[in-house]
């Protein structure tokens, strides 16, 4: 290890010490005034920077020899020259306007902009298509400031989330192009839905806190904002292949007409993912595609999009039990002795792999969906300072999971008894399908001016939901005189929801602006029918929601500036909060967070440095508290006071052309100020009661640290190592150390060599190996709790993830 690490000292200290140069600018538009915030690259290389306020950049510690530079900036020509670099070099970059609309208006009104407060991290297509090798988009994600990840198949493929500060996925608003993607009802986005659609992305803006206004669901905490591809004026053809452990493949064909006749262009793209999964028998068989065409003229813009995505899951939801993670034989046991499982479950658990178990056996206990979206885009530039954009959308999502259930109650189907010989049966096992069949459609529309002093917005959202919620039983052992396909619950869910917002920022001088935003949102749900326990869930709700917004932000230099968000978000209860109701329970009221992000950042072309401090105080959280219904489902239950504090550091450090270290660390505290805890008594069968006072809020950790190490001995090969620390998370609201996900530290290694041959534009060769450490961790986990005999005892589920593995790729561009 000592030899390791002096070899590795003595190579960085010999790149170091060959012949480097600066190279310094100037960035401006046709009229002479500078480009704040452009992005300077020196492309095969680590070296990047942004230009700052007086549209002034440096880069250091360039090597001698030659390089291409390229300049880049939104709503100008992209420039690039070739340069040989034999001494310090100035140098001067007049950018062009466009000639034609470029697709970031669609977005623009939906974004923080760089002269606004506020925090958010921002990832290009370069930077997205480092870590795209087939994992979801949550891991794409994973390396951003307060983000933890999660997989239920323990390799990122299939089904995936992510938490960012803690909140959960279903209090993050995520648009598409400007379009809402959060399932209306649920609150939730379901990346497995849509595979592989981080290869037809070209950035994302992560917003933490409460963004800026929006379209969609409710900004409860972060705001996930992708814009897909954008125009390519070049024709072009792209295949990539990826092959790793647990069977994985990844298979994506793109191509591009490039701009056509000055006006048209149009993309495709078709991927197929395939894997086993780390978990028994948790296999993913993704499948999805994407096309776009699009008009291009100085003034206008009329793009239409259409992707879809099919996904085949084996399900492993259910995860594995504590006891069979520690082999506590005994506690396995106690699953068939409490009655948790059945006898050959139970010896099925105790014969099973104690991090790869899965409780389901059925072959085909799957979840099998389908979600196609459409979306047009109208965008037209009114004068210089002025464009309009416009956009209708629709996503028809179809699909149901299958489930064998073992000696069932008949009742809970609504079907009688059944007389058999000598025999009156009550119960058998059966075949069930629930399915989920919903439209959802709307229109979102702003109108966007901008000069030197003033930038502003004012738009907003129609859109409306239309759900079926239904199930059906396939096959039972006694289904009497009851036909295939029986149908025992079926209930429709209609939602609209509009909202309107303006908000401007305002350059009171050239290192002081102010922020508004104002929104105003409606939101109307109707539910009708019966659910799948057979109580009638008939009911309507309505909310008015008004979320002011306002900040400042200070530039002491060109290159550091201070700021100060203050925000209002509201959110509505999901369905689930509204359905597990029971009669004589109080229904869920609105929960609302007031934000304060106050930051600090300096850049040079060393390092980049940021600080964010937020204190994010929540009225009437919706939590789980262990209280259930009249039938025995969790509800959740509001809680009056809670709150998330803490700090974010982001840094970076750009030696030289061949070394860059990007790391950010986040320490908070987050708080349900006055707890109650309720627990099924099973010898009385009631609910007990437990005041547990001020307790931490269930998966926030207190410690979040990521690292990016990237080293590029030679042009166009990156090594690049993450790491990524996640302290412990309780897993409910009582702070239990029974209860809990132990802190892990996971390693991960990139490598990633480009050719130029002569067949291909490029050729890259990329290699990720995950879990260098081969360490036991999980990263998601629930549980029930009750009382037996005066003991207290868990059934619970956490989700292992996997120990090394590795995805190898290919992409040819031609």
């Amino acid at each position: 290890m000592k030899r390791t690490t002096t070899f590795a000292i003595l190579l960085v200290w010999a790149m170091l010490a060959q012949a480097q140069f600066l190279i310094k600018g100037t960035v401006t538009d046709a009229q002479g005034l500078p480009l704040v915030g452009a992005a300077i690259q020196i492309q095969g290389t680590l070296a990047g920077t942004l230009s700052n306020t007086e549209g002034v950049f440096q880069l250091k510690g360039i090597h001698k020899g030659t390089h291409d530079i390229s300049v880049s900036y939104l709503g100008y020509e992209k420039q690039t020259r070739h340069l040989n670099v034999d001494k310090d070099l100035s140098l001067t970059f007049v950018l062009k306007t466009i000639a034609i609309m470029a697709d970031e208006v669609v977005v623009k009104s939906t974004r923080a902009g760089n002269q606004a407060p506020g925090t958010y991290t921002n990832l290009n297509k370069t930077q997205i298509r480092e870590q795209n090798l087939g994992q979801d988009l949550p891991y794409i994600l994973s390396l951003s400031p307060s983000v933890v990840a999660s997989s239920d198949a323990g390799t990122g493929i299939g089904y995936t989330g992510f938490r960012i500060r803690g909140t959960d996925a279903n209090r993050i608003n995520v648009t598409v192009n400007g379009i809402p993607l959060n399932d209306a009802e649920s609150h939730g986005v379901f990346w497995v839905n849509m595979p592989d659609f981080t290869s037809s992305i070209d950035n994302i803006q992560i917003q933490r806190g409460v963004g800026t206004s929006t379209n969609g669901a409710a900004a409860f905490g972060a705001t996930i904002n992708m814009q897909t591809n954008t125009l390519e004026e070049e024709a072009y053809a792209e295949i990539n292949s990826s092959a790793g452990t647990f069977n994985t493949f990844k298979n994506t064909v793109k191509v591009g007409s490039g701009l056509l006749n000055g006006h048209f262009a149009f993309d495709a793209r078709l991927s197929k993912i395939t894997s086993d999964g780390f978990i028994d028998r948790a296999f993913s068989d993704l499948k999805s595609y994407y096309l776009s065409g699009g008009y291009y003229a100085e003034n206008t813009l009329i793009k239409v999009n259409v992707f879809s995505g099919a996904e085949t899951t084996y399900q492993a939801w259910n995860g594995v039990p504590k006891v069979r993670l520690e082999s506590d034989f005994e506690g396995m046991q106690r699953y068939e002795d409490h009655g948790l499982y059945s006898h050959e479950e139970t010896q099925q658990m105790m014969a099973s792999n104690p991090r790869t178990y899965n409780l389901y056996t059925y072959k085909n206990e799957t979840d099998n969906y389908q979600q196609d979206h459409y979306q047009l885009f109208f965008s037209q530039k009114l004068n210089e300072n002025l464009n309009f954009n416009a956009a209708l959308h629709y996503t028809y999502g179809r699909g149901y999971y299958e489930q064998y259930k073992v000696d069932d109650d008949l009742e809970d189907y609504a079907i009688p008894y059944v007389i058999a010989v000598n025999d009156t049966l009550y119960s058998s096992n059966l075949i069930r399908q629930k399915w989920l069949d919903n439209d959802f459609y709307g229109a979102v529309a702003s109108l966007n001016f901008k000069n030197s002093k003033l930038d502003a917005s004012l738009g907003g959202g129609a859109n409306r939901y239309d759900g079926r919620h239904f199930g059906t039983i396939i096959w039972a052992q006694h289904m009497g005189n009851l036909e295939k396909d029986y149908e025992w619950y079926r209930n429709t869910g209609t939602k609209t929801d509009w909202n309107s917002y303006a908000k401007t920022n305002v350059m009171i001088t050239e290192a002081f602006s102010v922020y508004v935003d104002v929104q105003y949102r409606h939101i109307s749900h109707e539910m009708v029918g019966i659910d799948d326990d057979l109580r009638n869930i008939s009911q309507t709700h309505n909310f008015n929601f008004f979320n002011p917004k306002a900040g400042i932000r200070i530039s002491p230099s060109a290159n550091s500036e201070v700021y100060l968000y203050i925000a209002r978000a509201s959110r509505e209860p999901n369905r689930s909060a509204f359905t597990d109701i029971g009669p004589g329970q109080t229904v869920p009221k609105a929960e609302h967070l007031h934000d304060i992000e106050a930051g600090y950042s300096f850049h040079n072309p060393l390092v980049k440095l940021g600080a964010n401090f937020y204190y994010m105080a929540y009225l009437d959280q919706l939590v789980l508290t262990g209280q259930i219904n009249d039938v025995g489902s969790a509800i959740m239950t509001n809680v009056d006071r809670s709150y998330r504090r803490g700090i974010e550091l982001m840094g970076k450090l750009t030696l030289t052309e061949f070394f860059s270290w990007d790391m950010n660390l986040s320490w908070s505290e987050n708080k349900i100020l006055d707890f109650t805890e309720y627990i099924d008594n099973w010898d009385t069968w009631t609910q007990e009661s437990i005041h547990r006072g001020k307790t931490d809020i269930a998966f926030s950790p207190n410690v979040v640290f990521n690292s990016l190490l990237k080293v590029s001995p030679v042009k166009n090969l990156t090594f690049g190592l993450s790491s990524q620390f996640i302290g412990k998370q309780y897993i409910d609201n009582t702070q239990s150390t029974d209860r809990m996900l132990d802190a892990y530290l996971v390693n991960n290694l990139q490598i990633h060599y480009t050719l130029k041959p002569a067949f291909a534009d490029a050729l890259t060769l990329s290699l990720l190996i995950n879990n260098l450490d081969n360490y036991n961790y999980e990263t998601n986990a629930w549980v029930y709790s009750y009382l037996l005999g005066g003991e207290r005892y868990a059934m619970d589920g956490y989700f292992p993830q996997a120990g090394t593995h590795f995805l190898a790729g290919i992409t040819l561009r031609f």
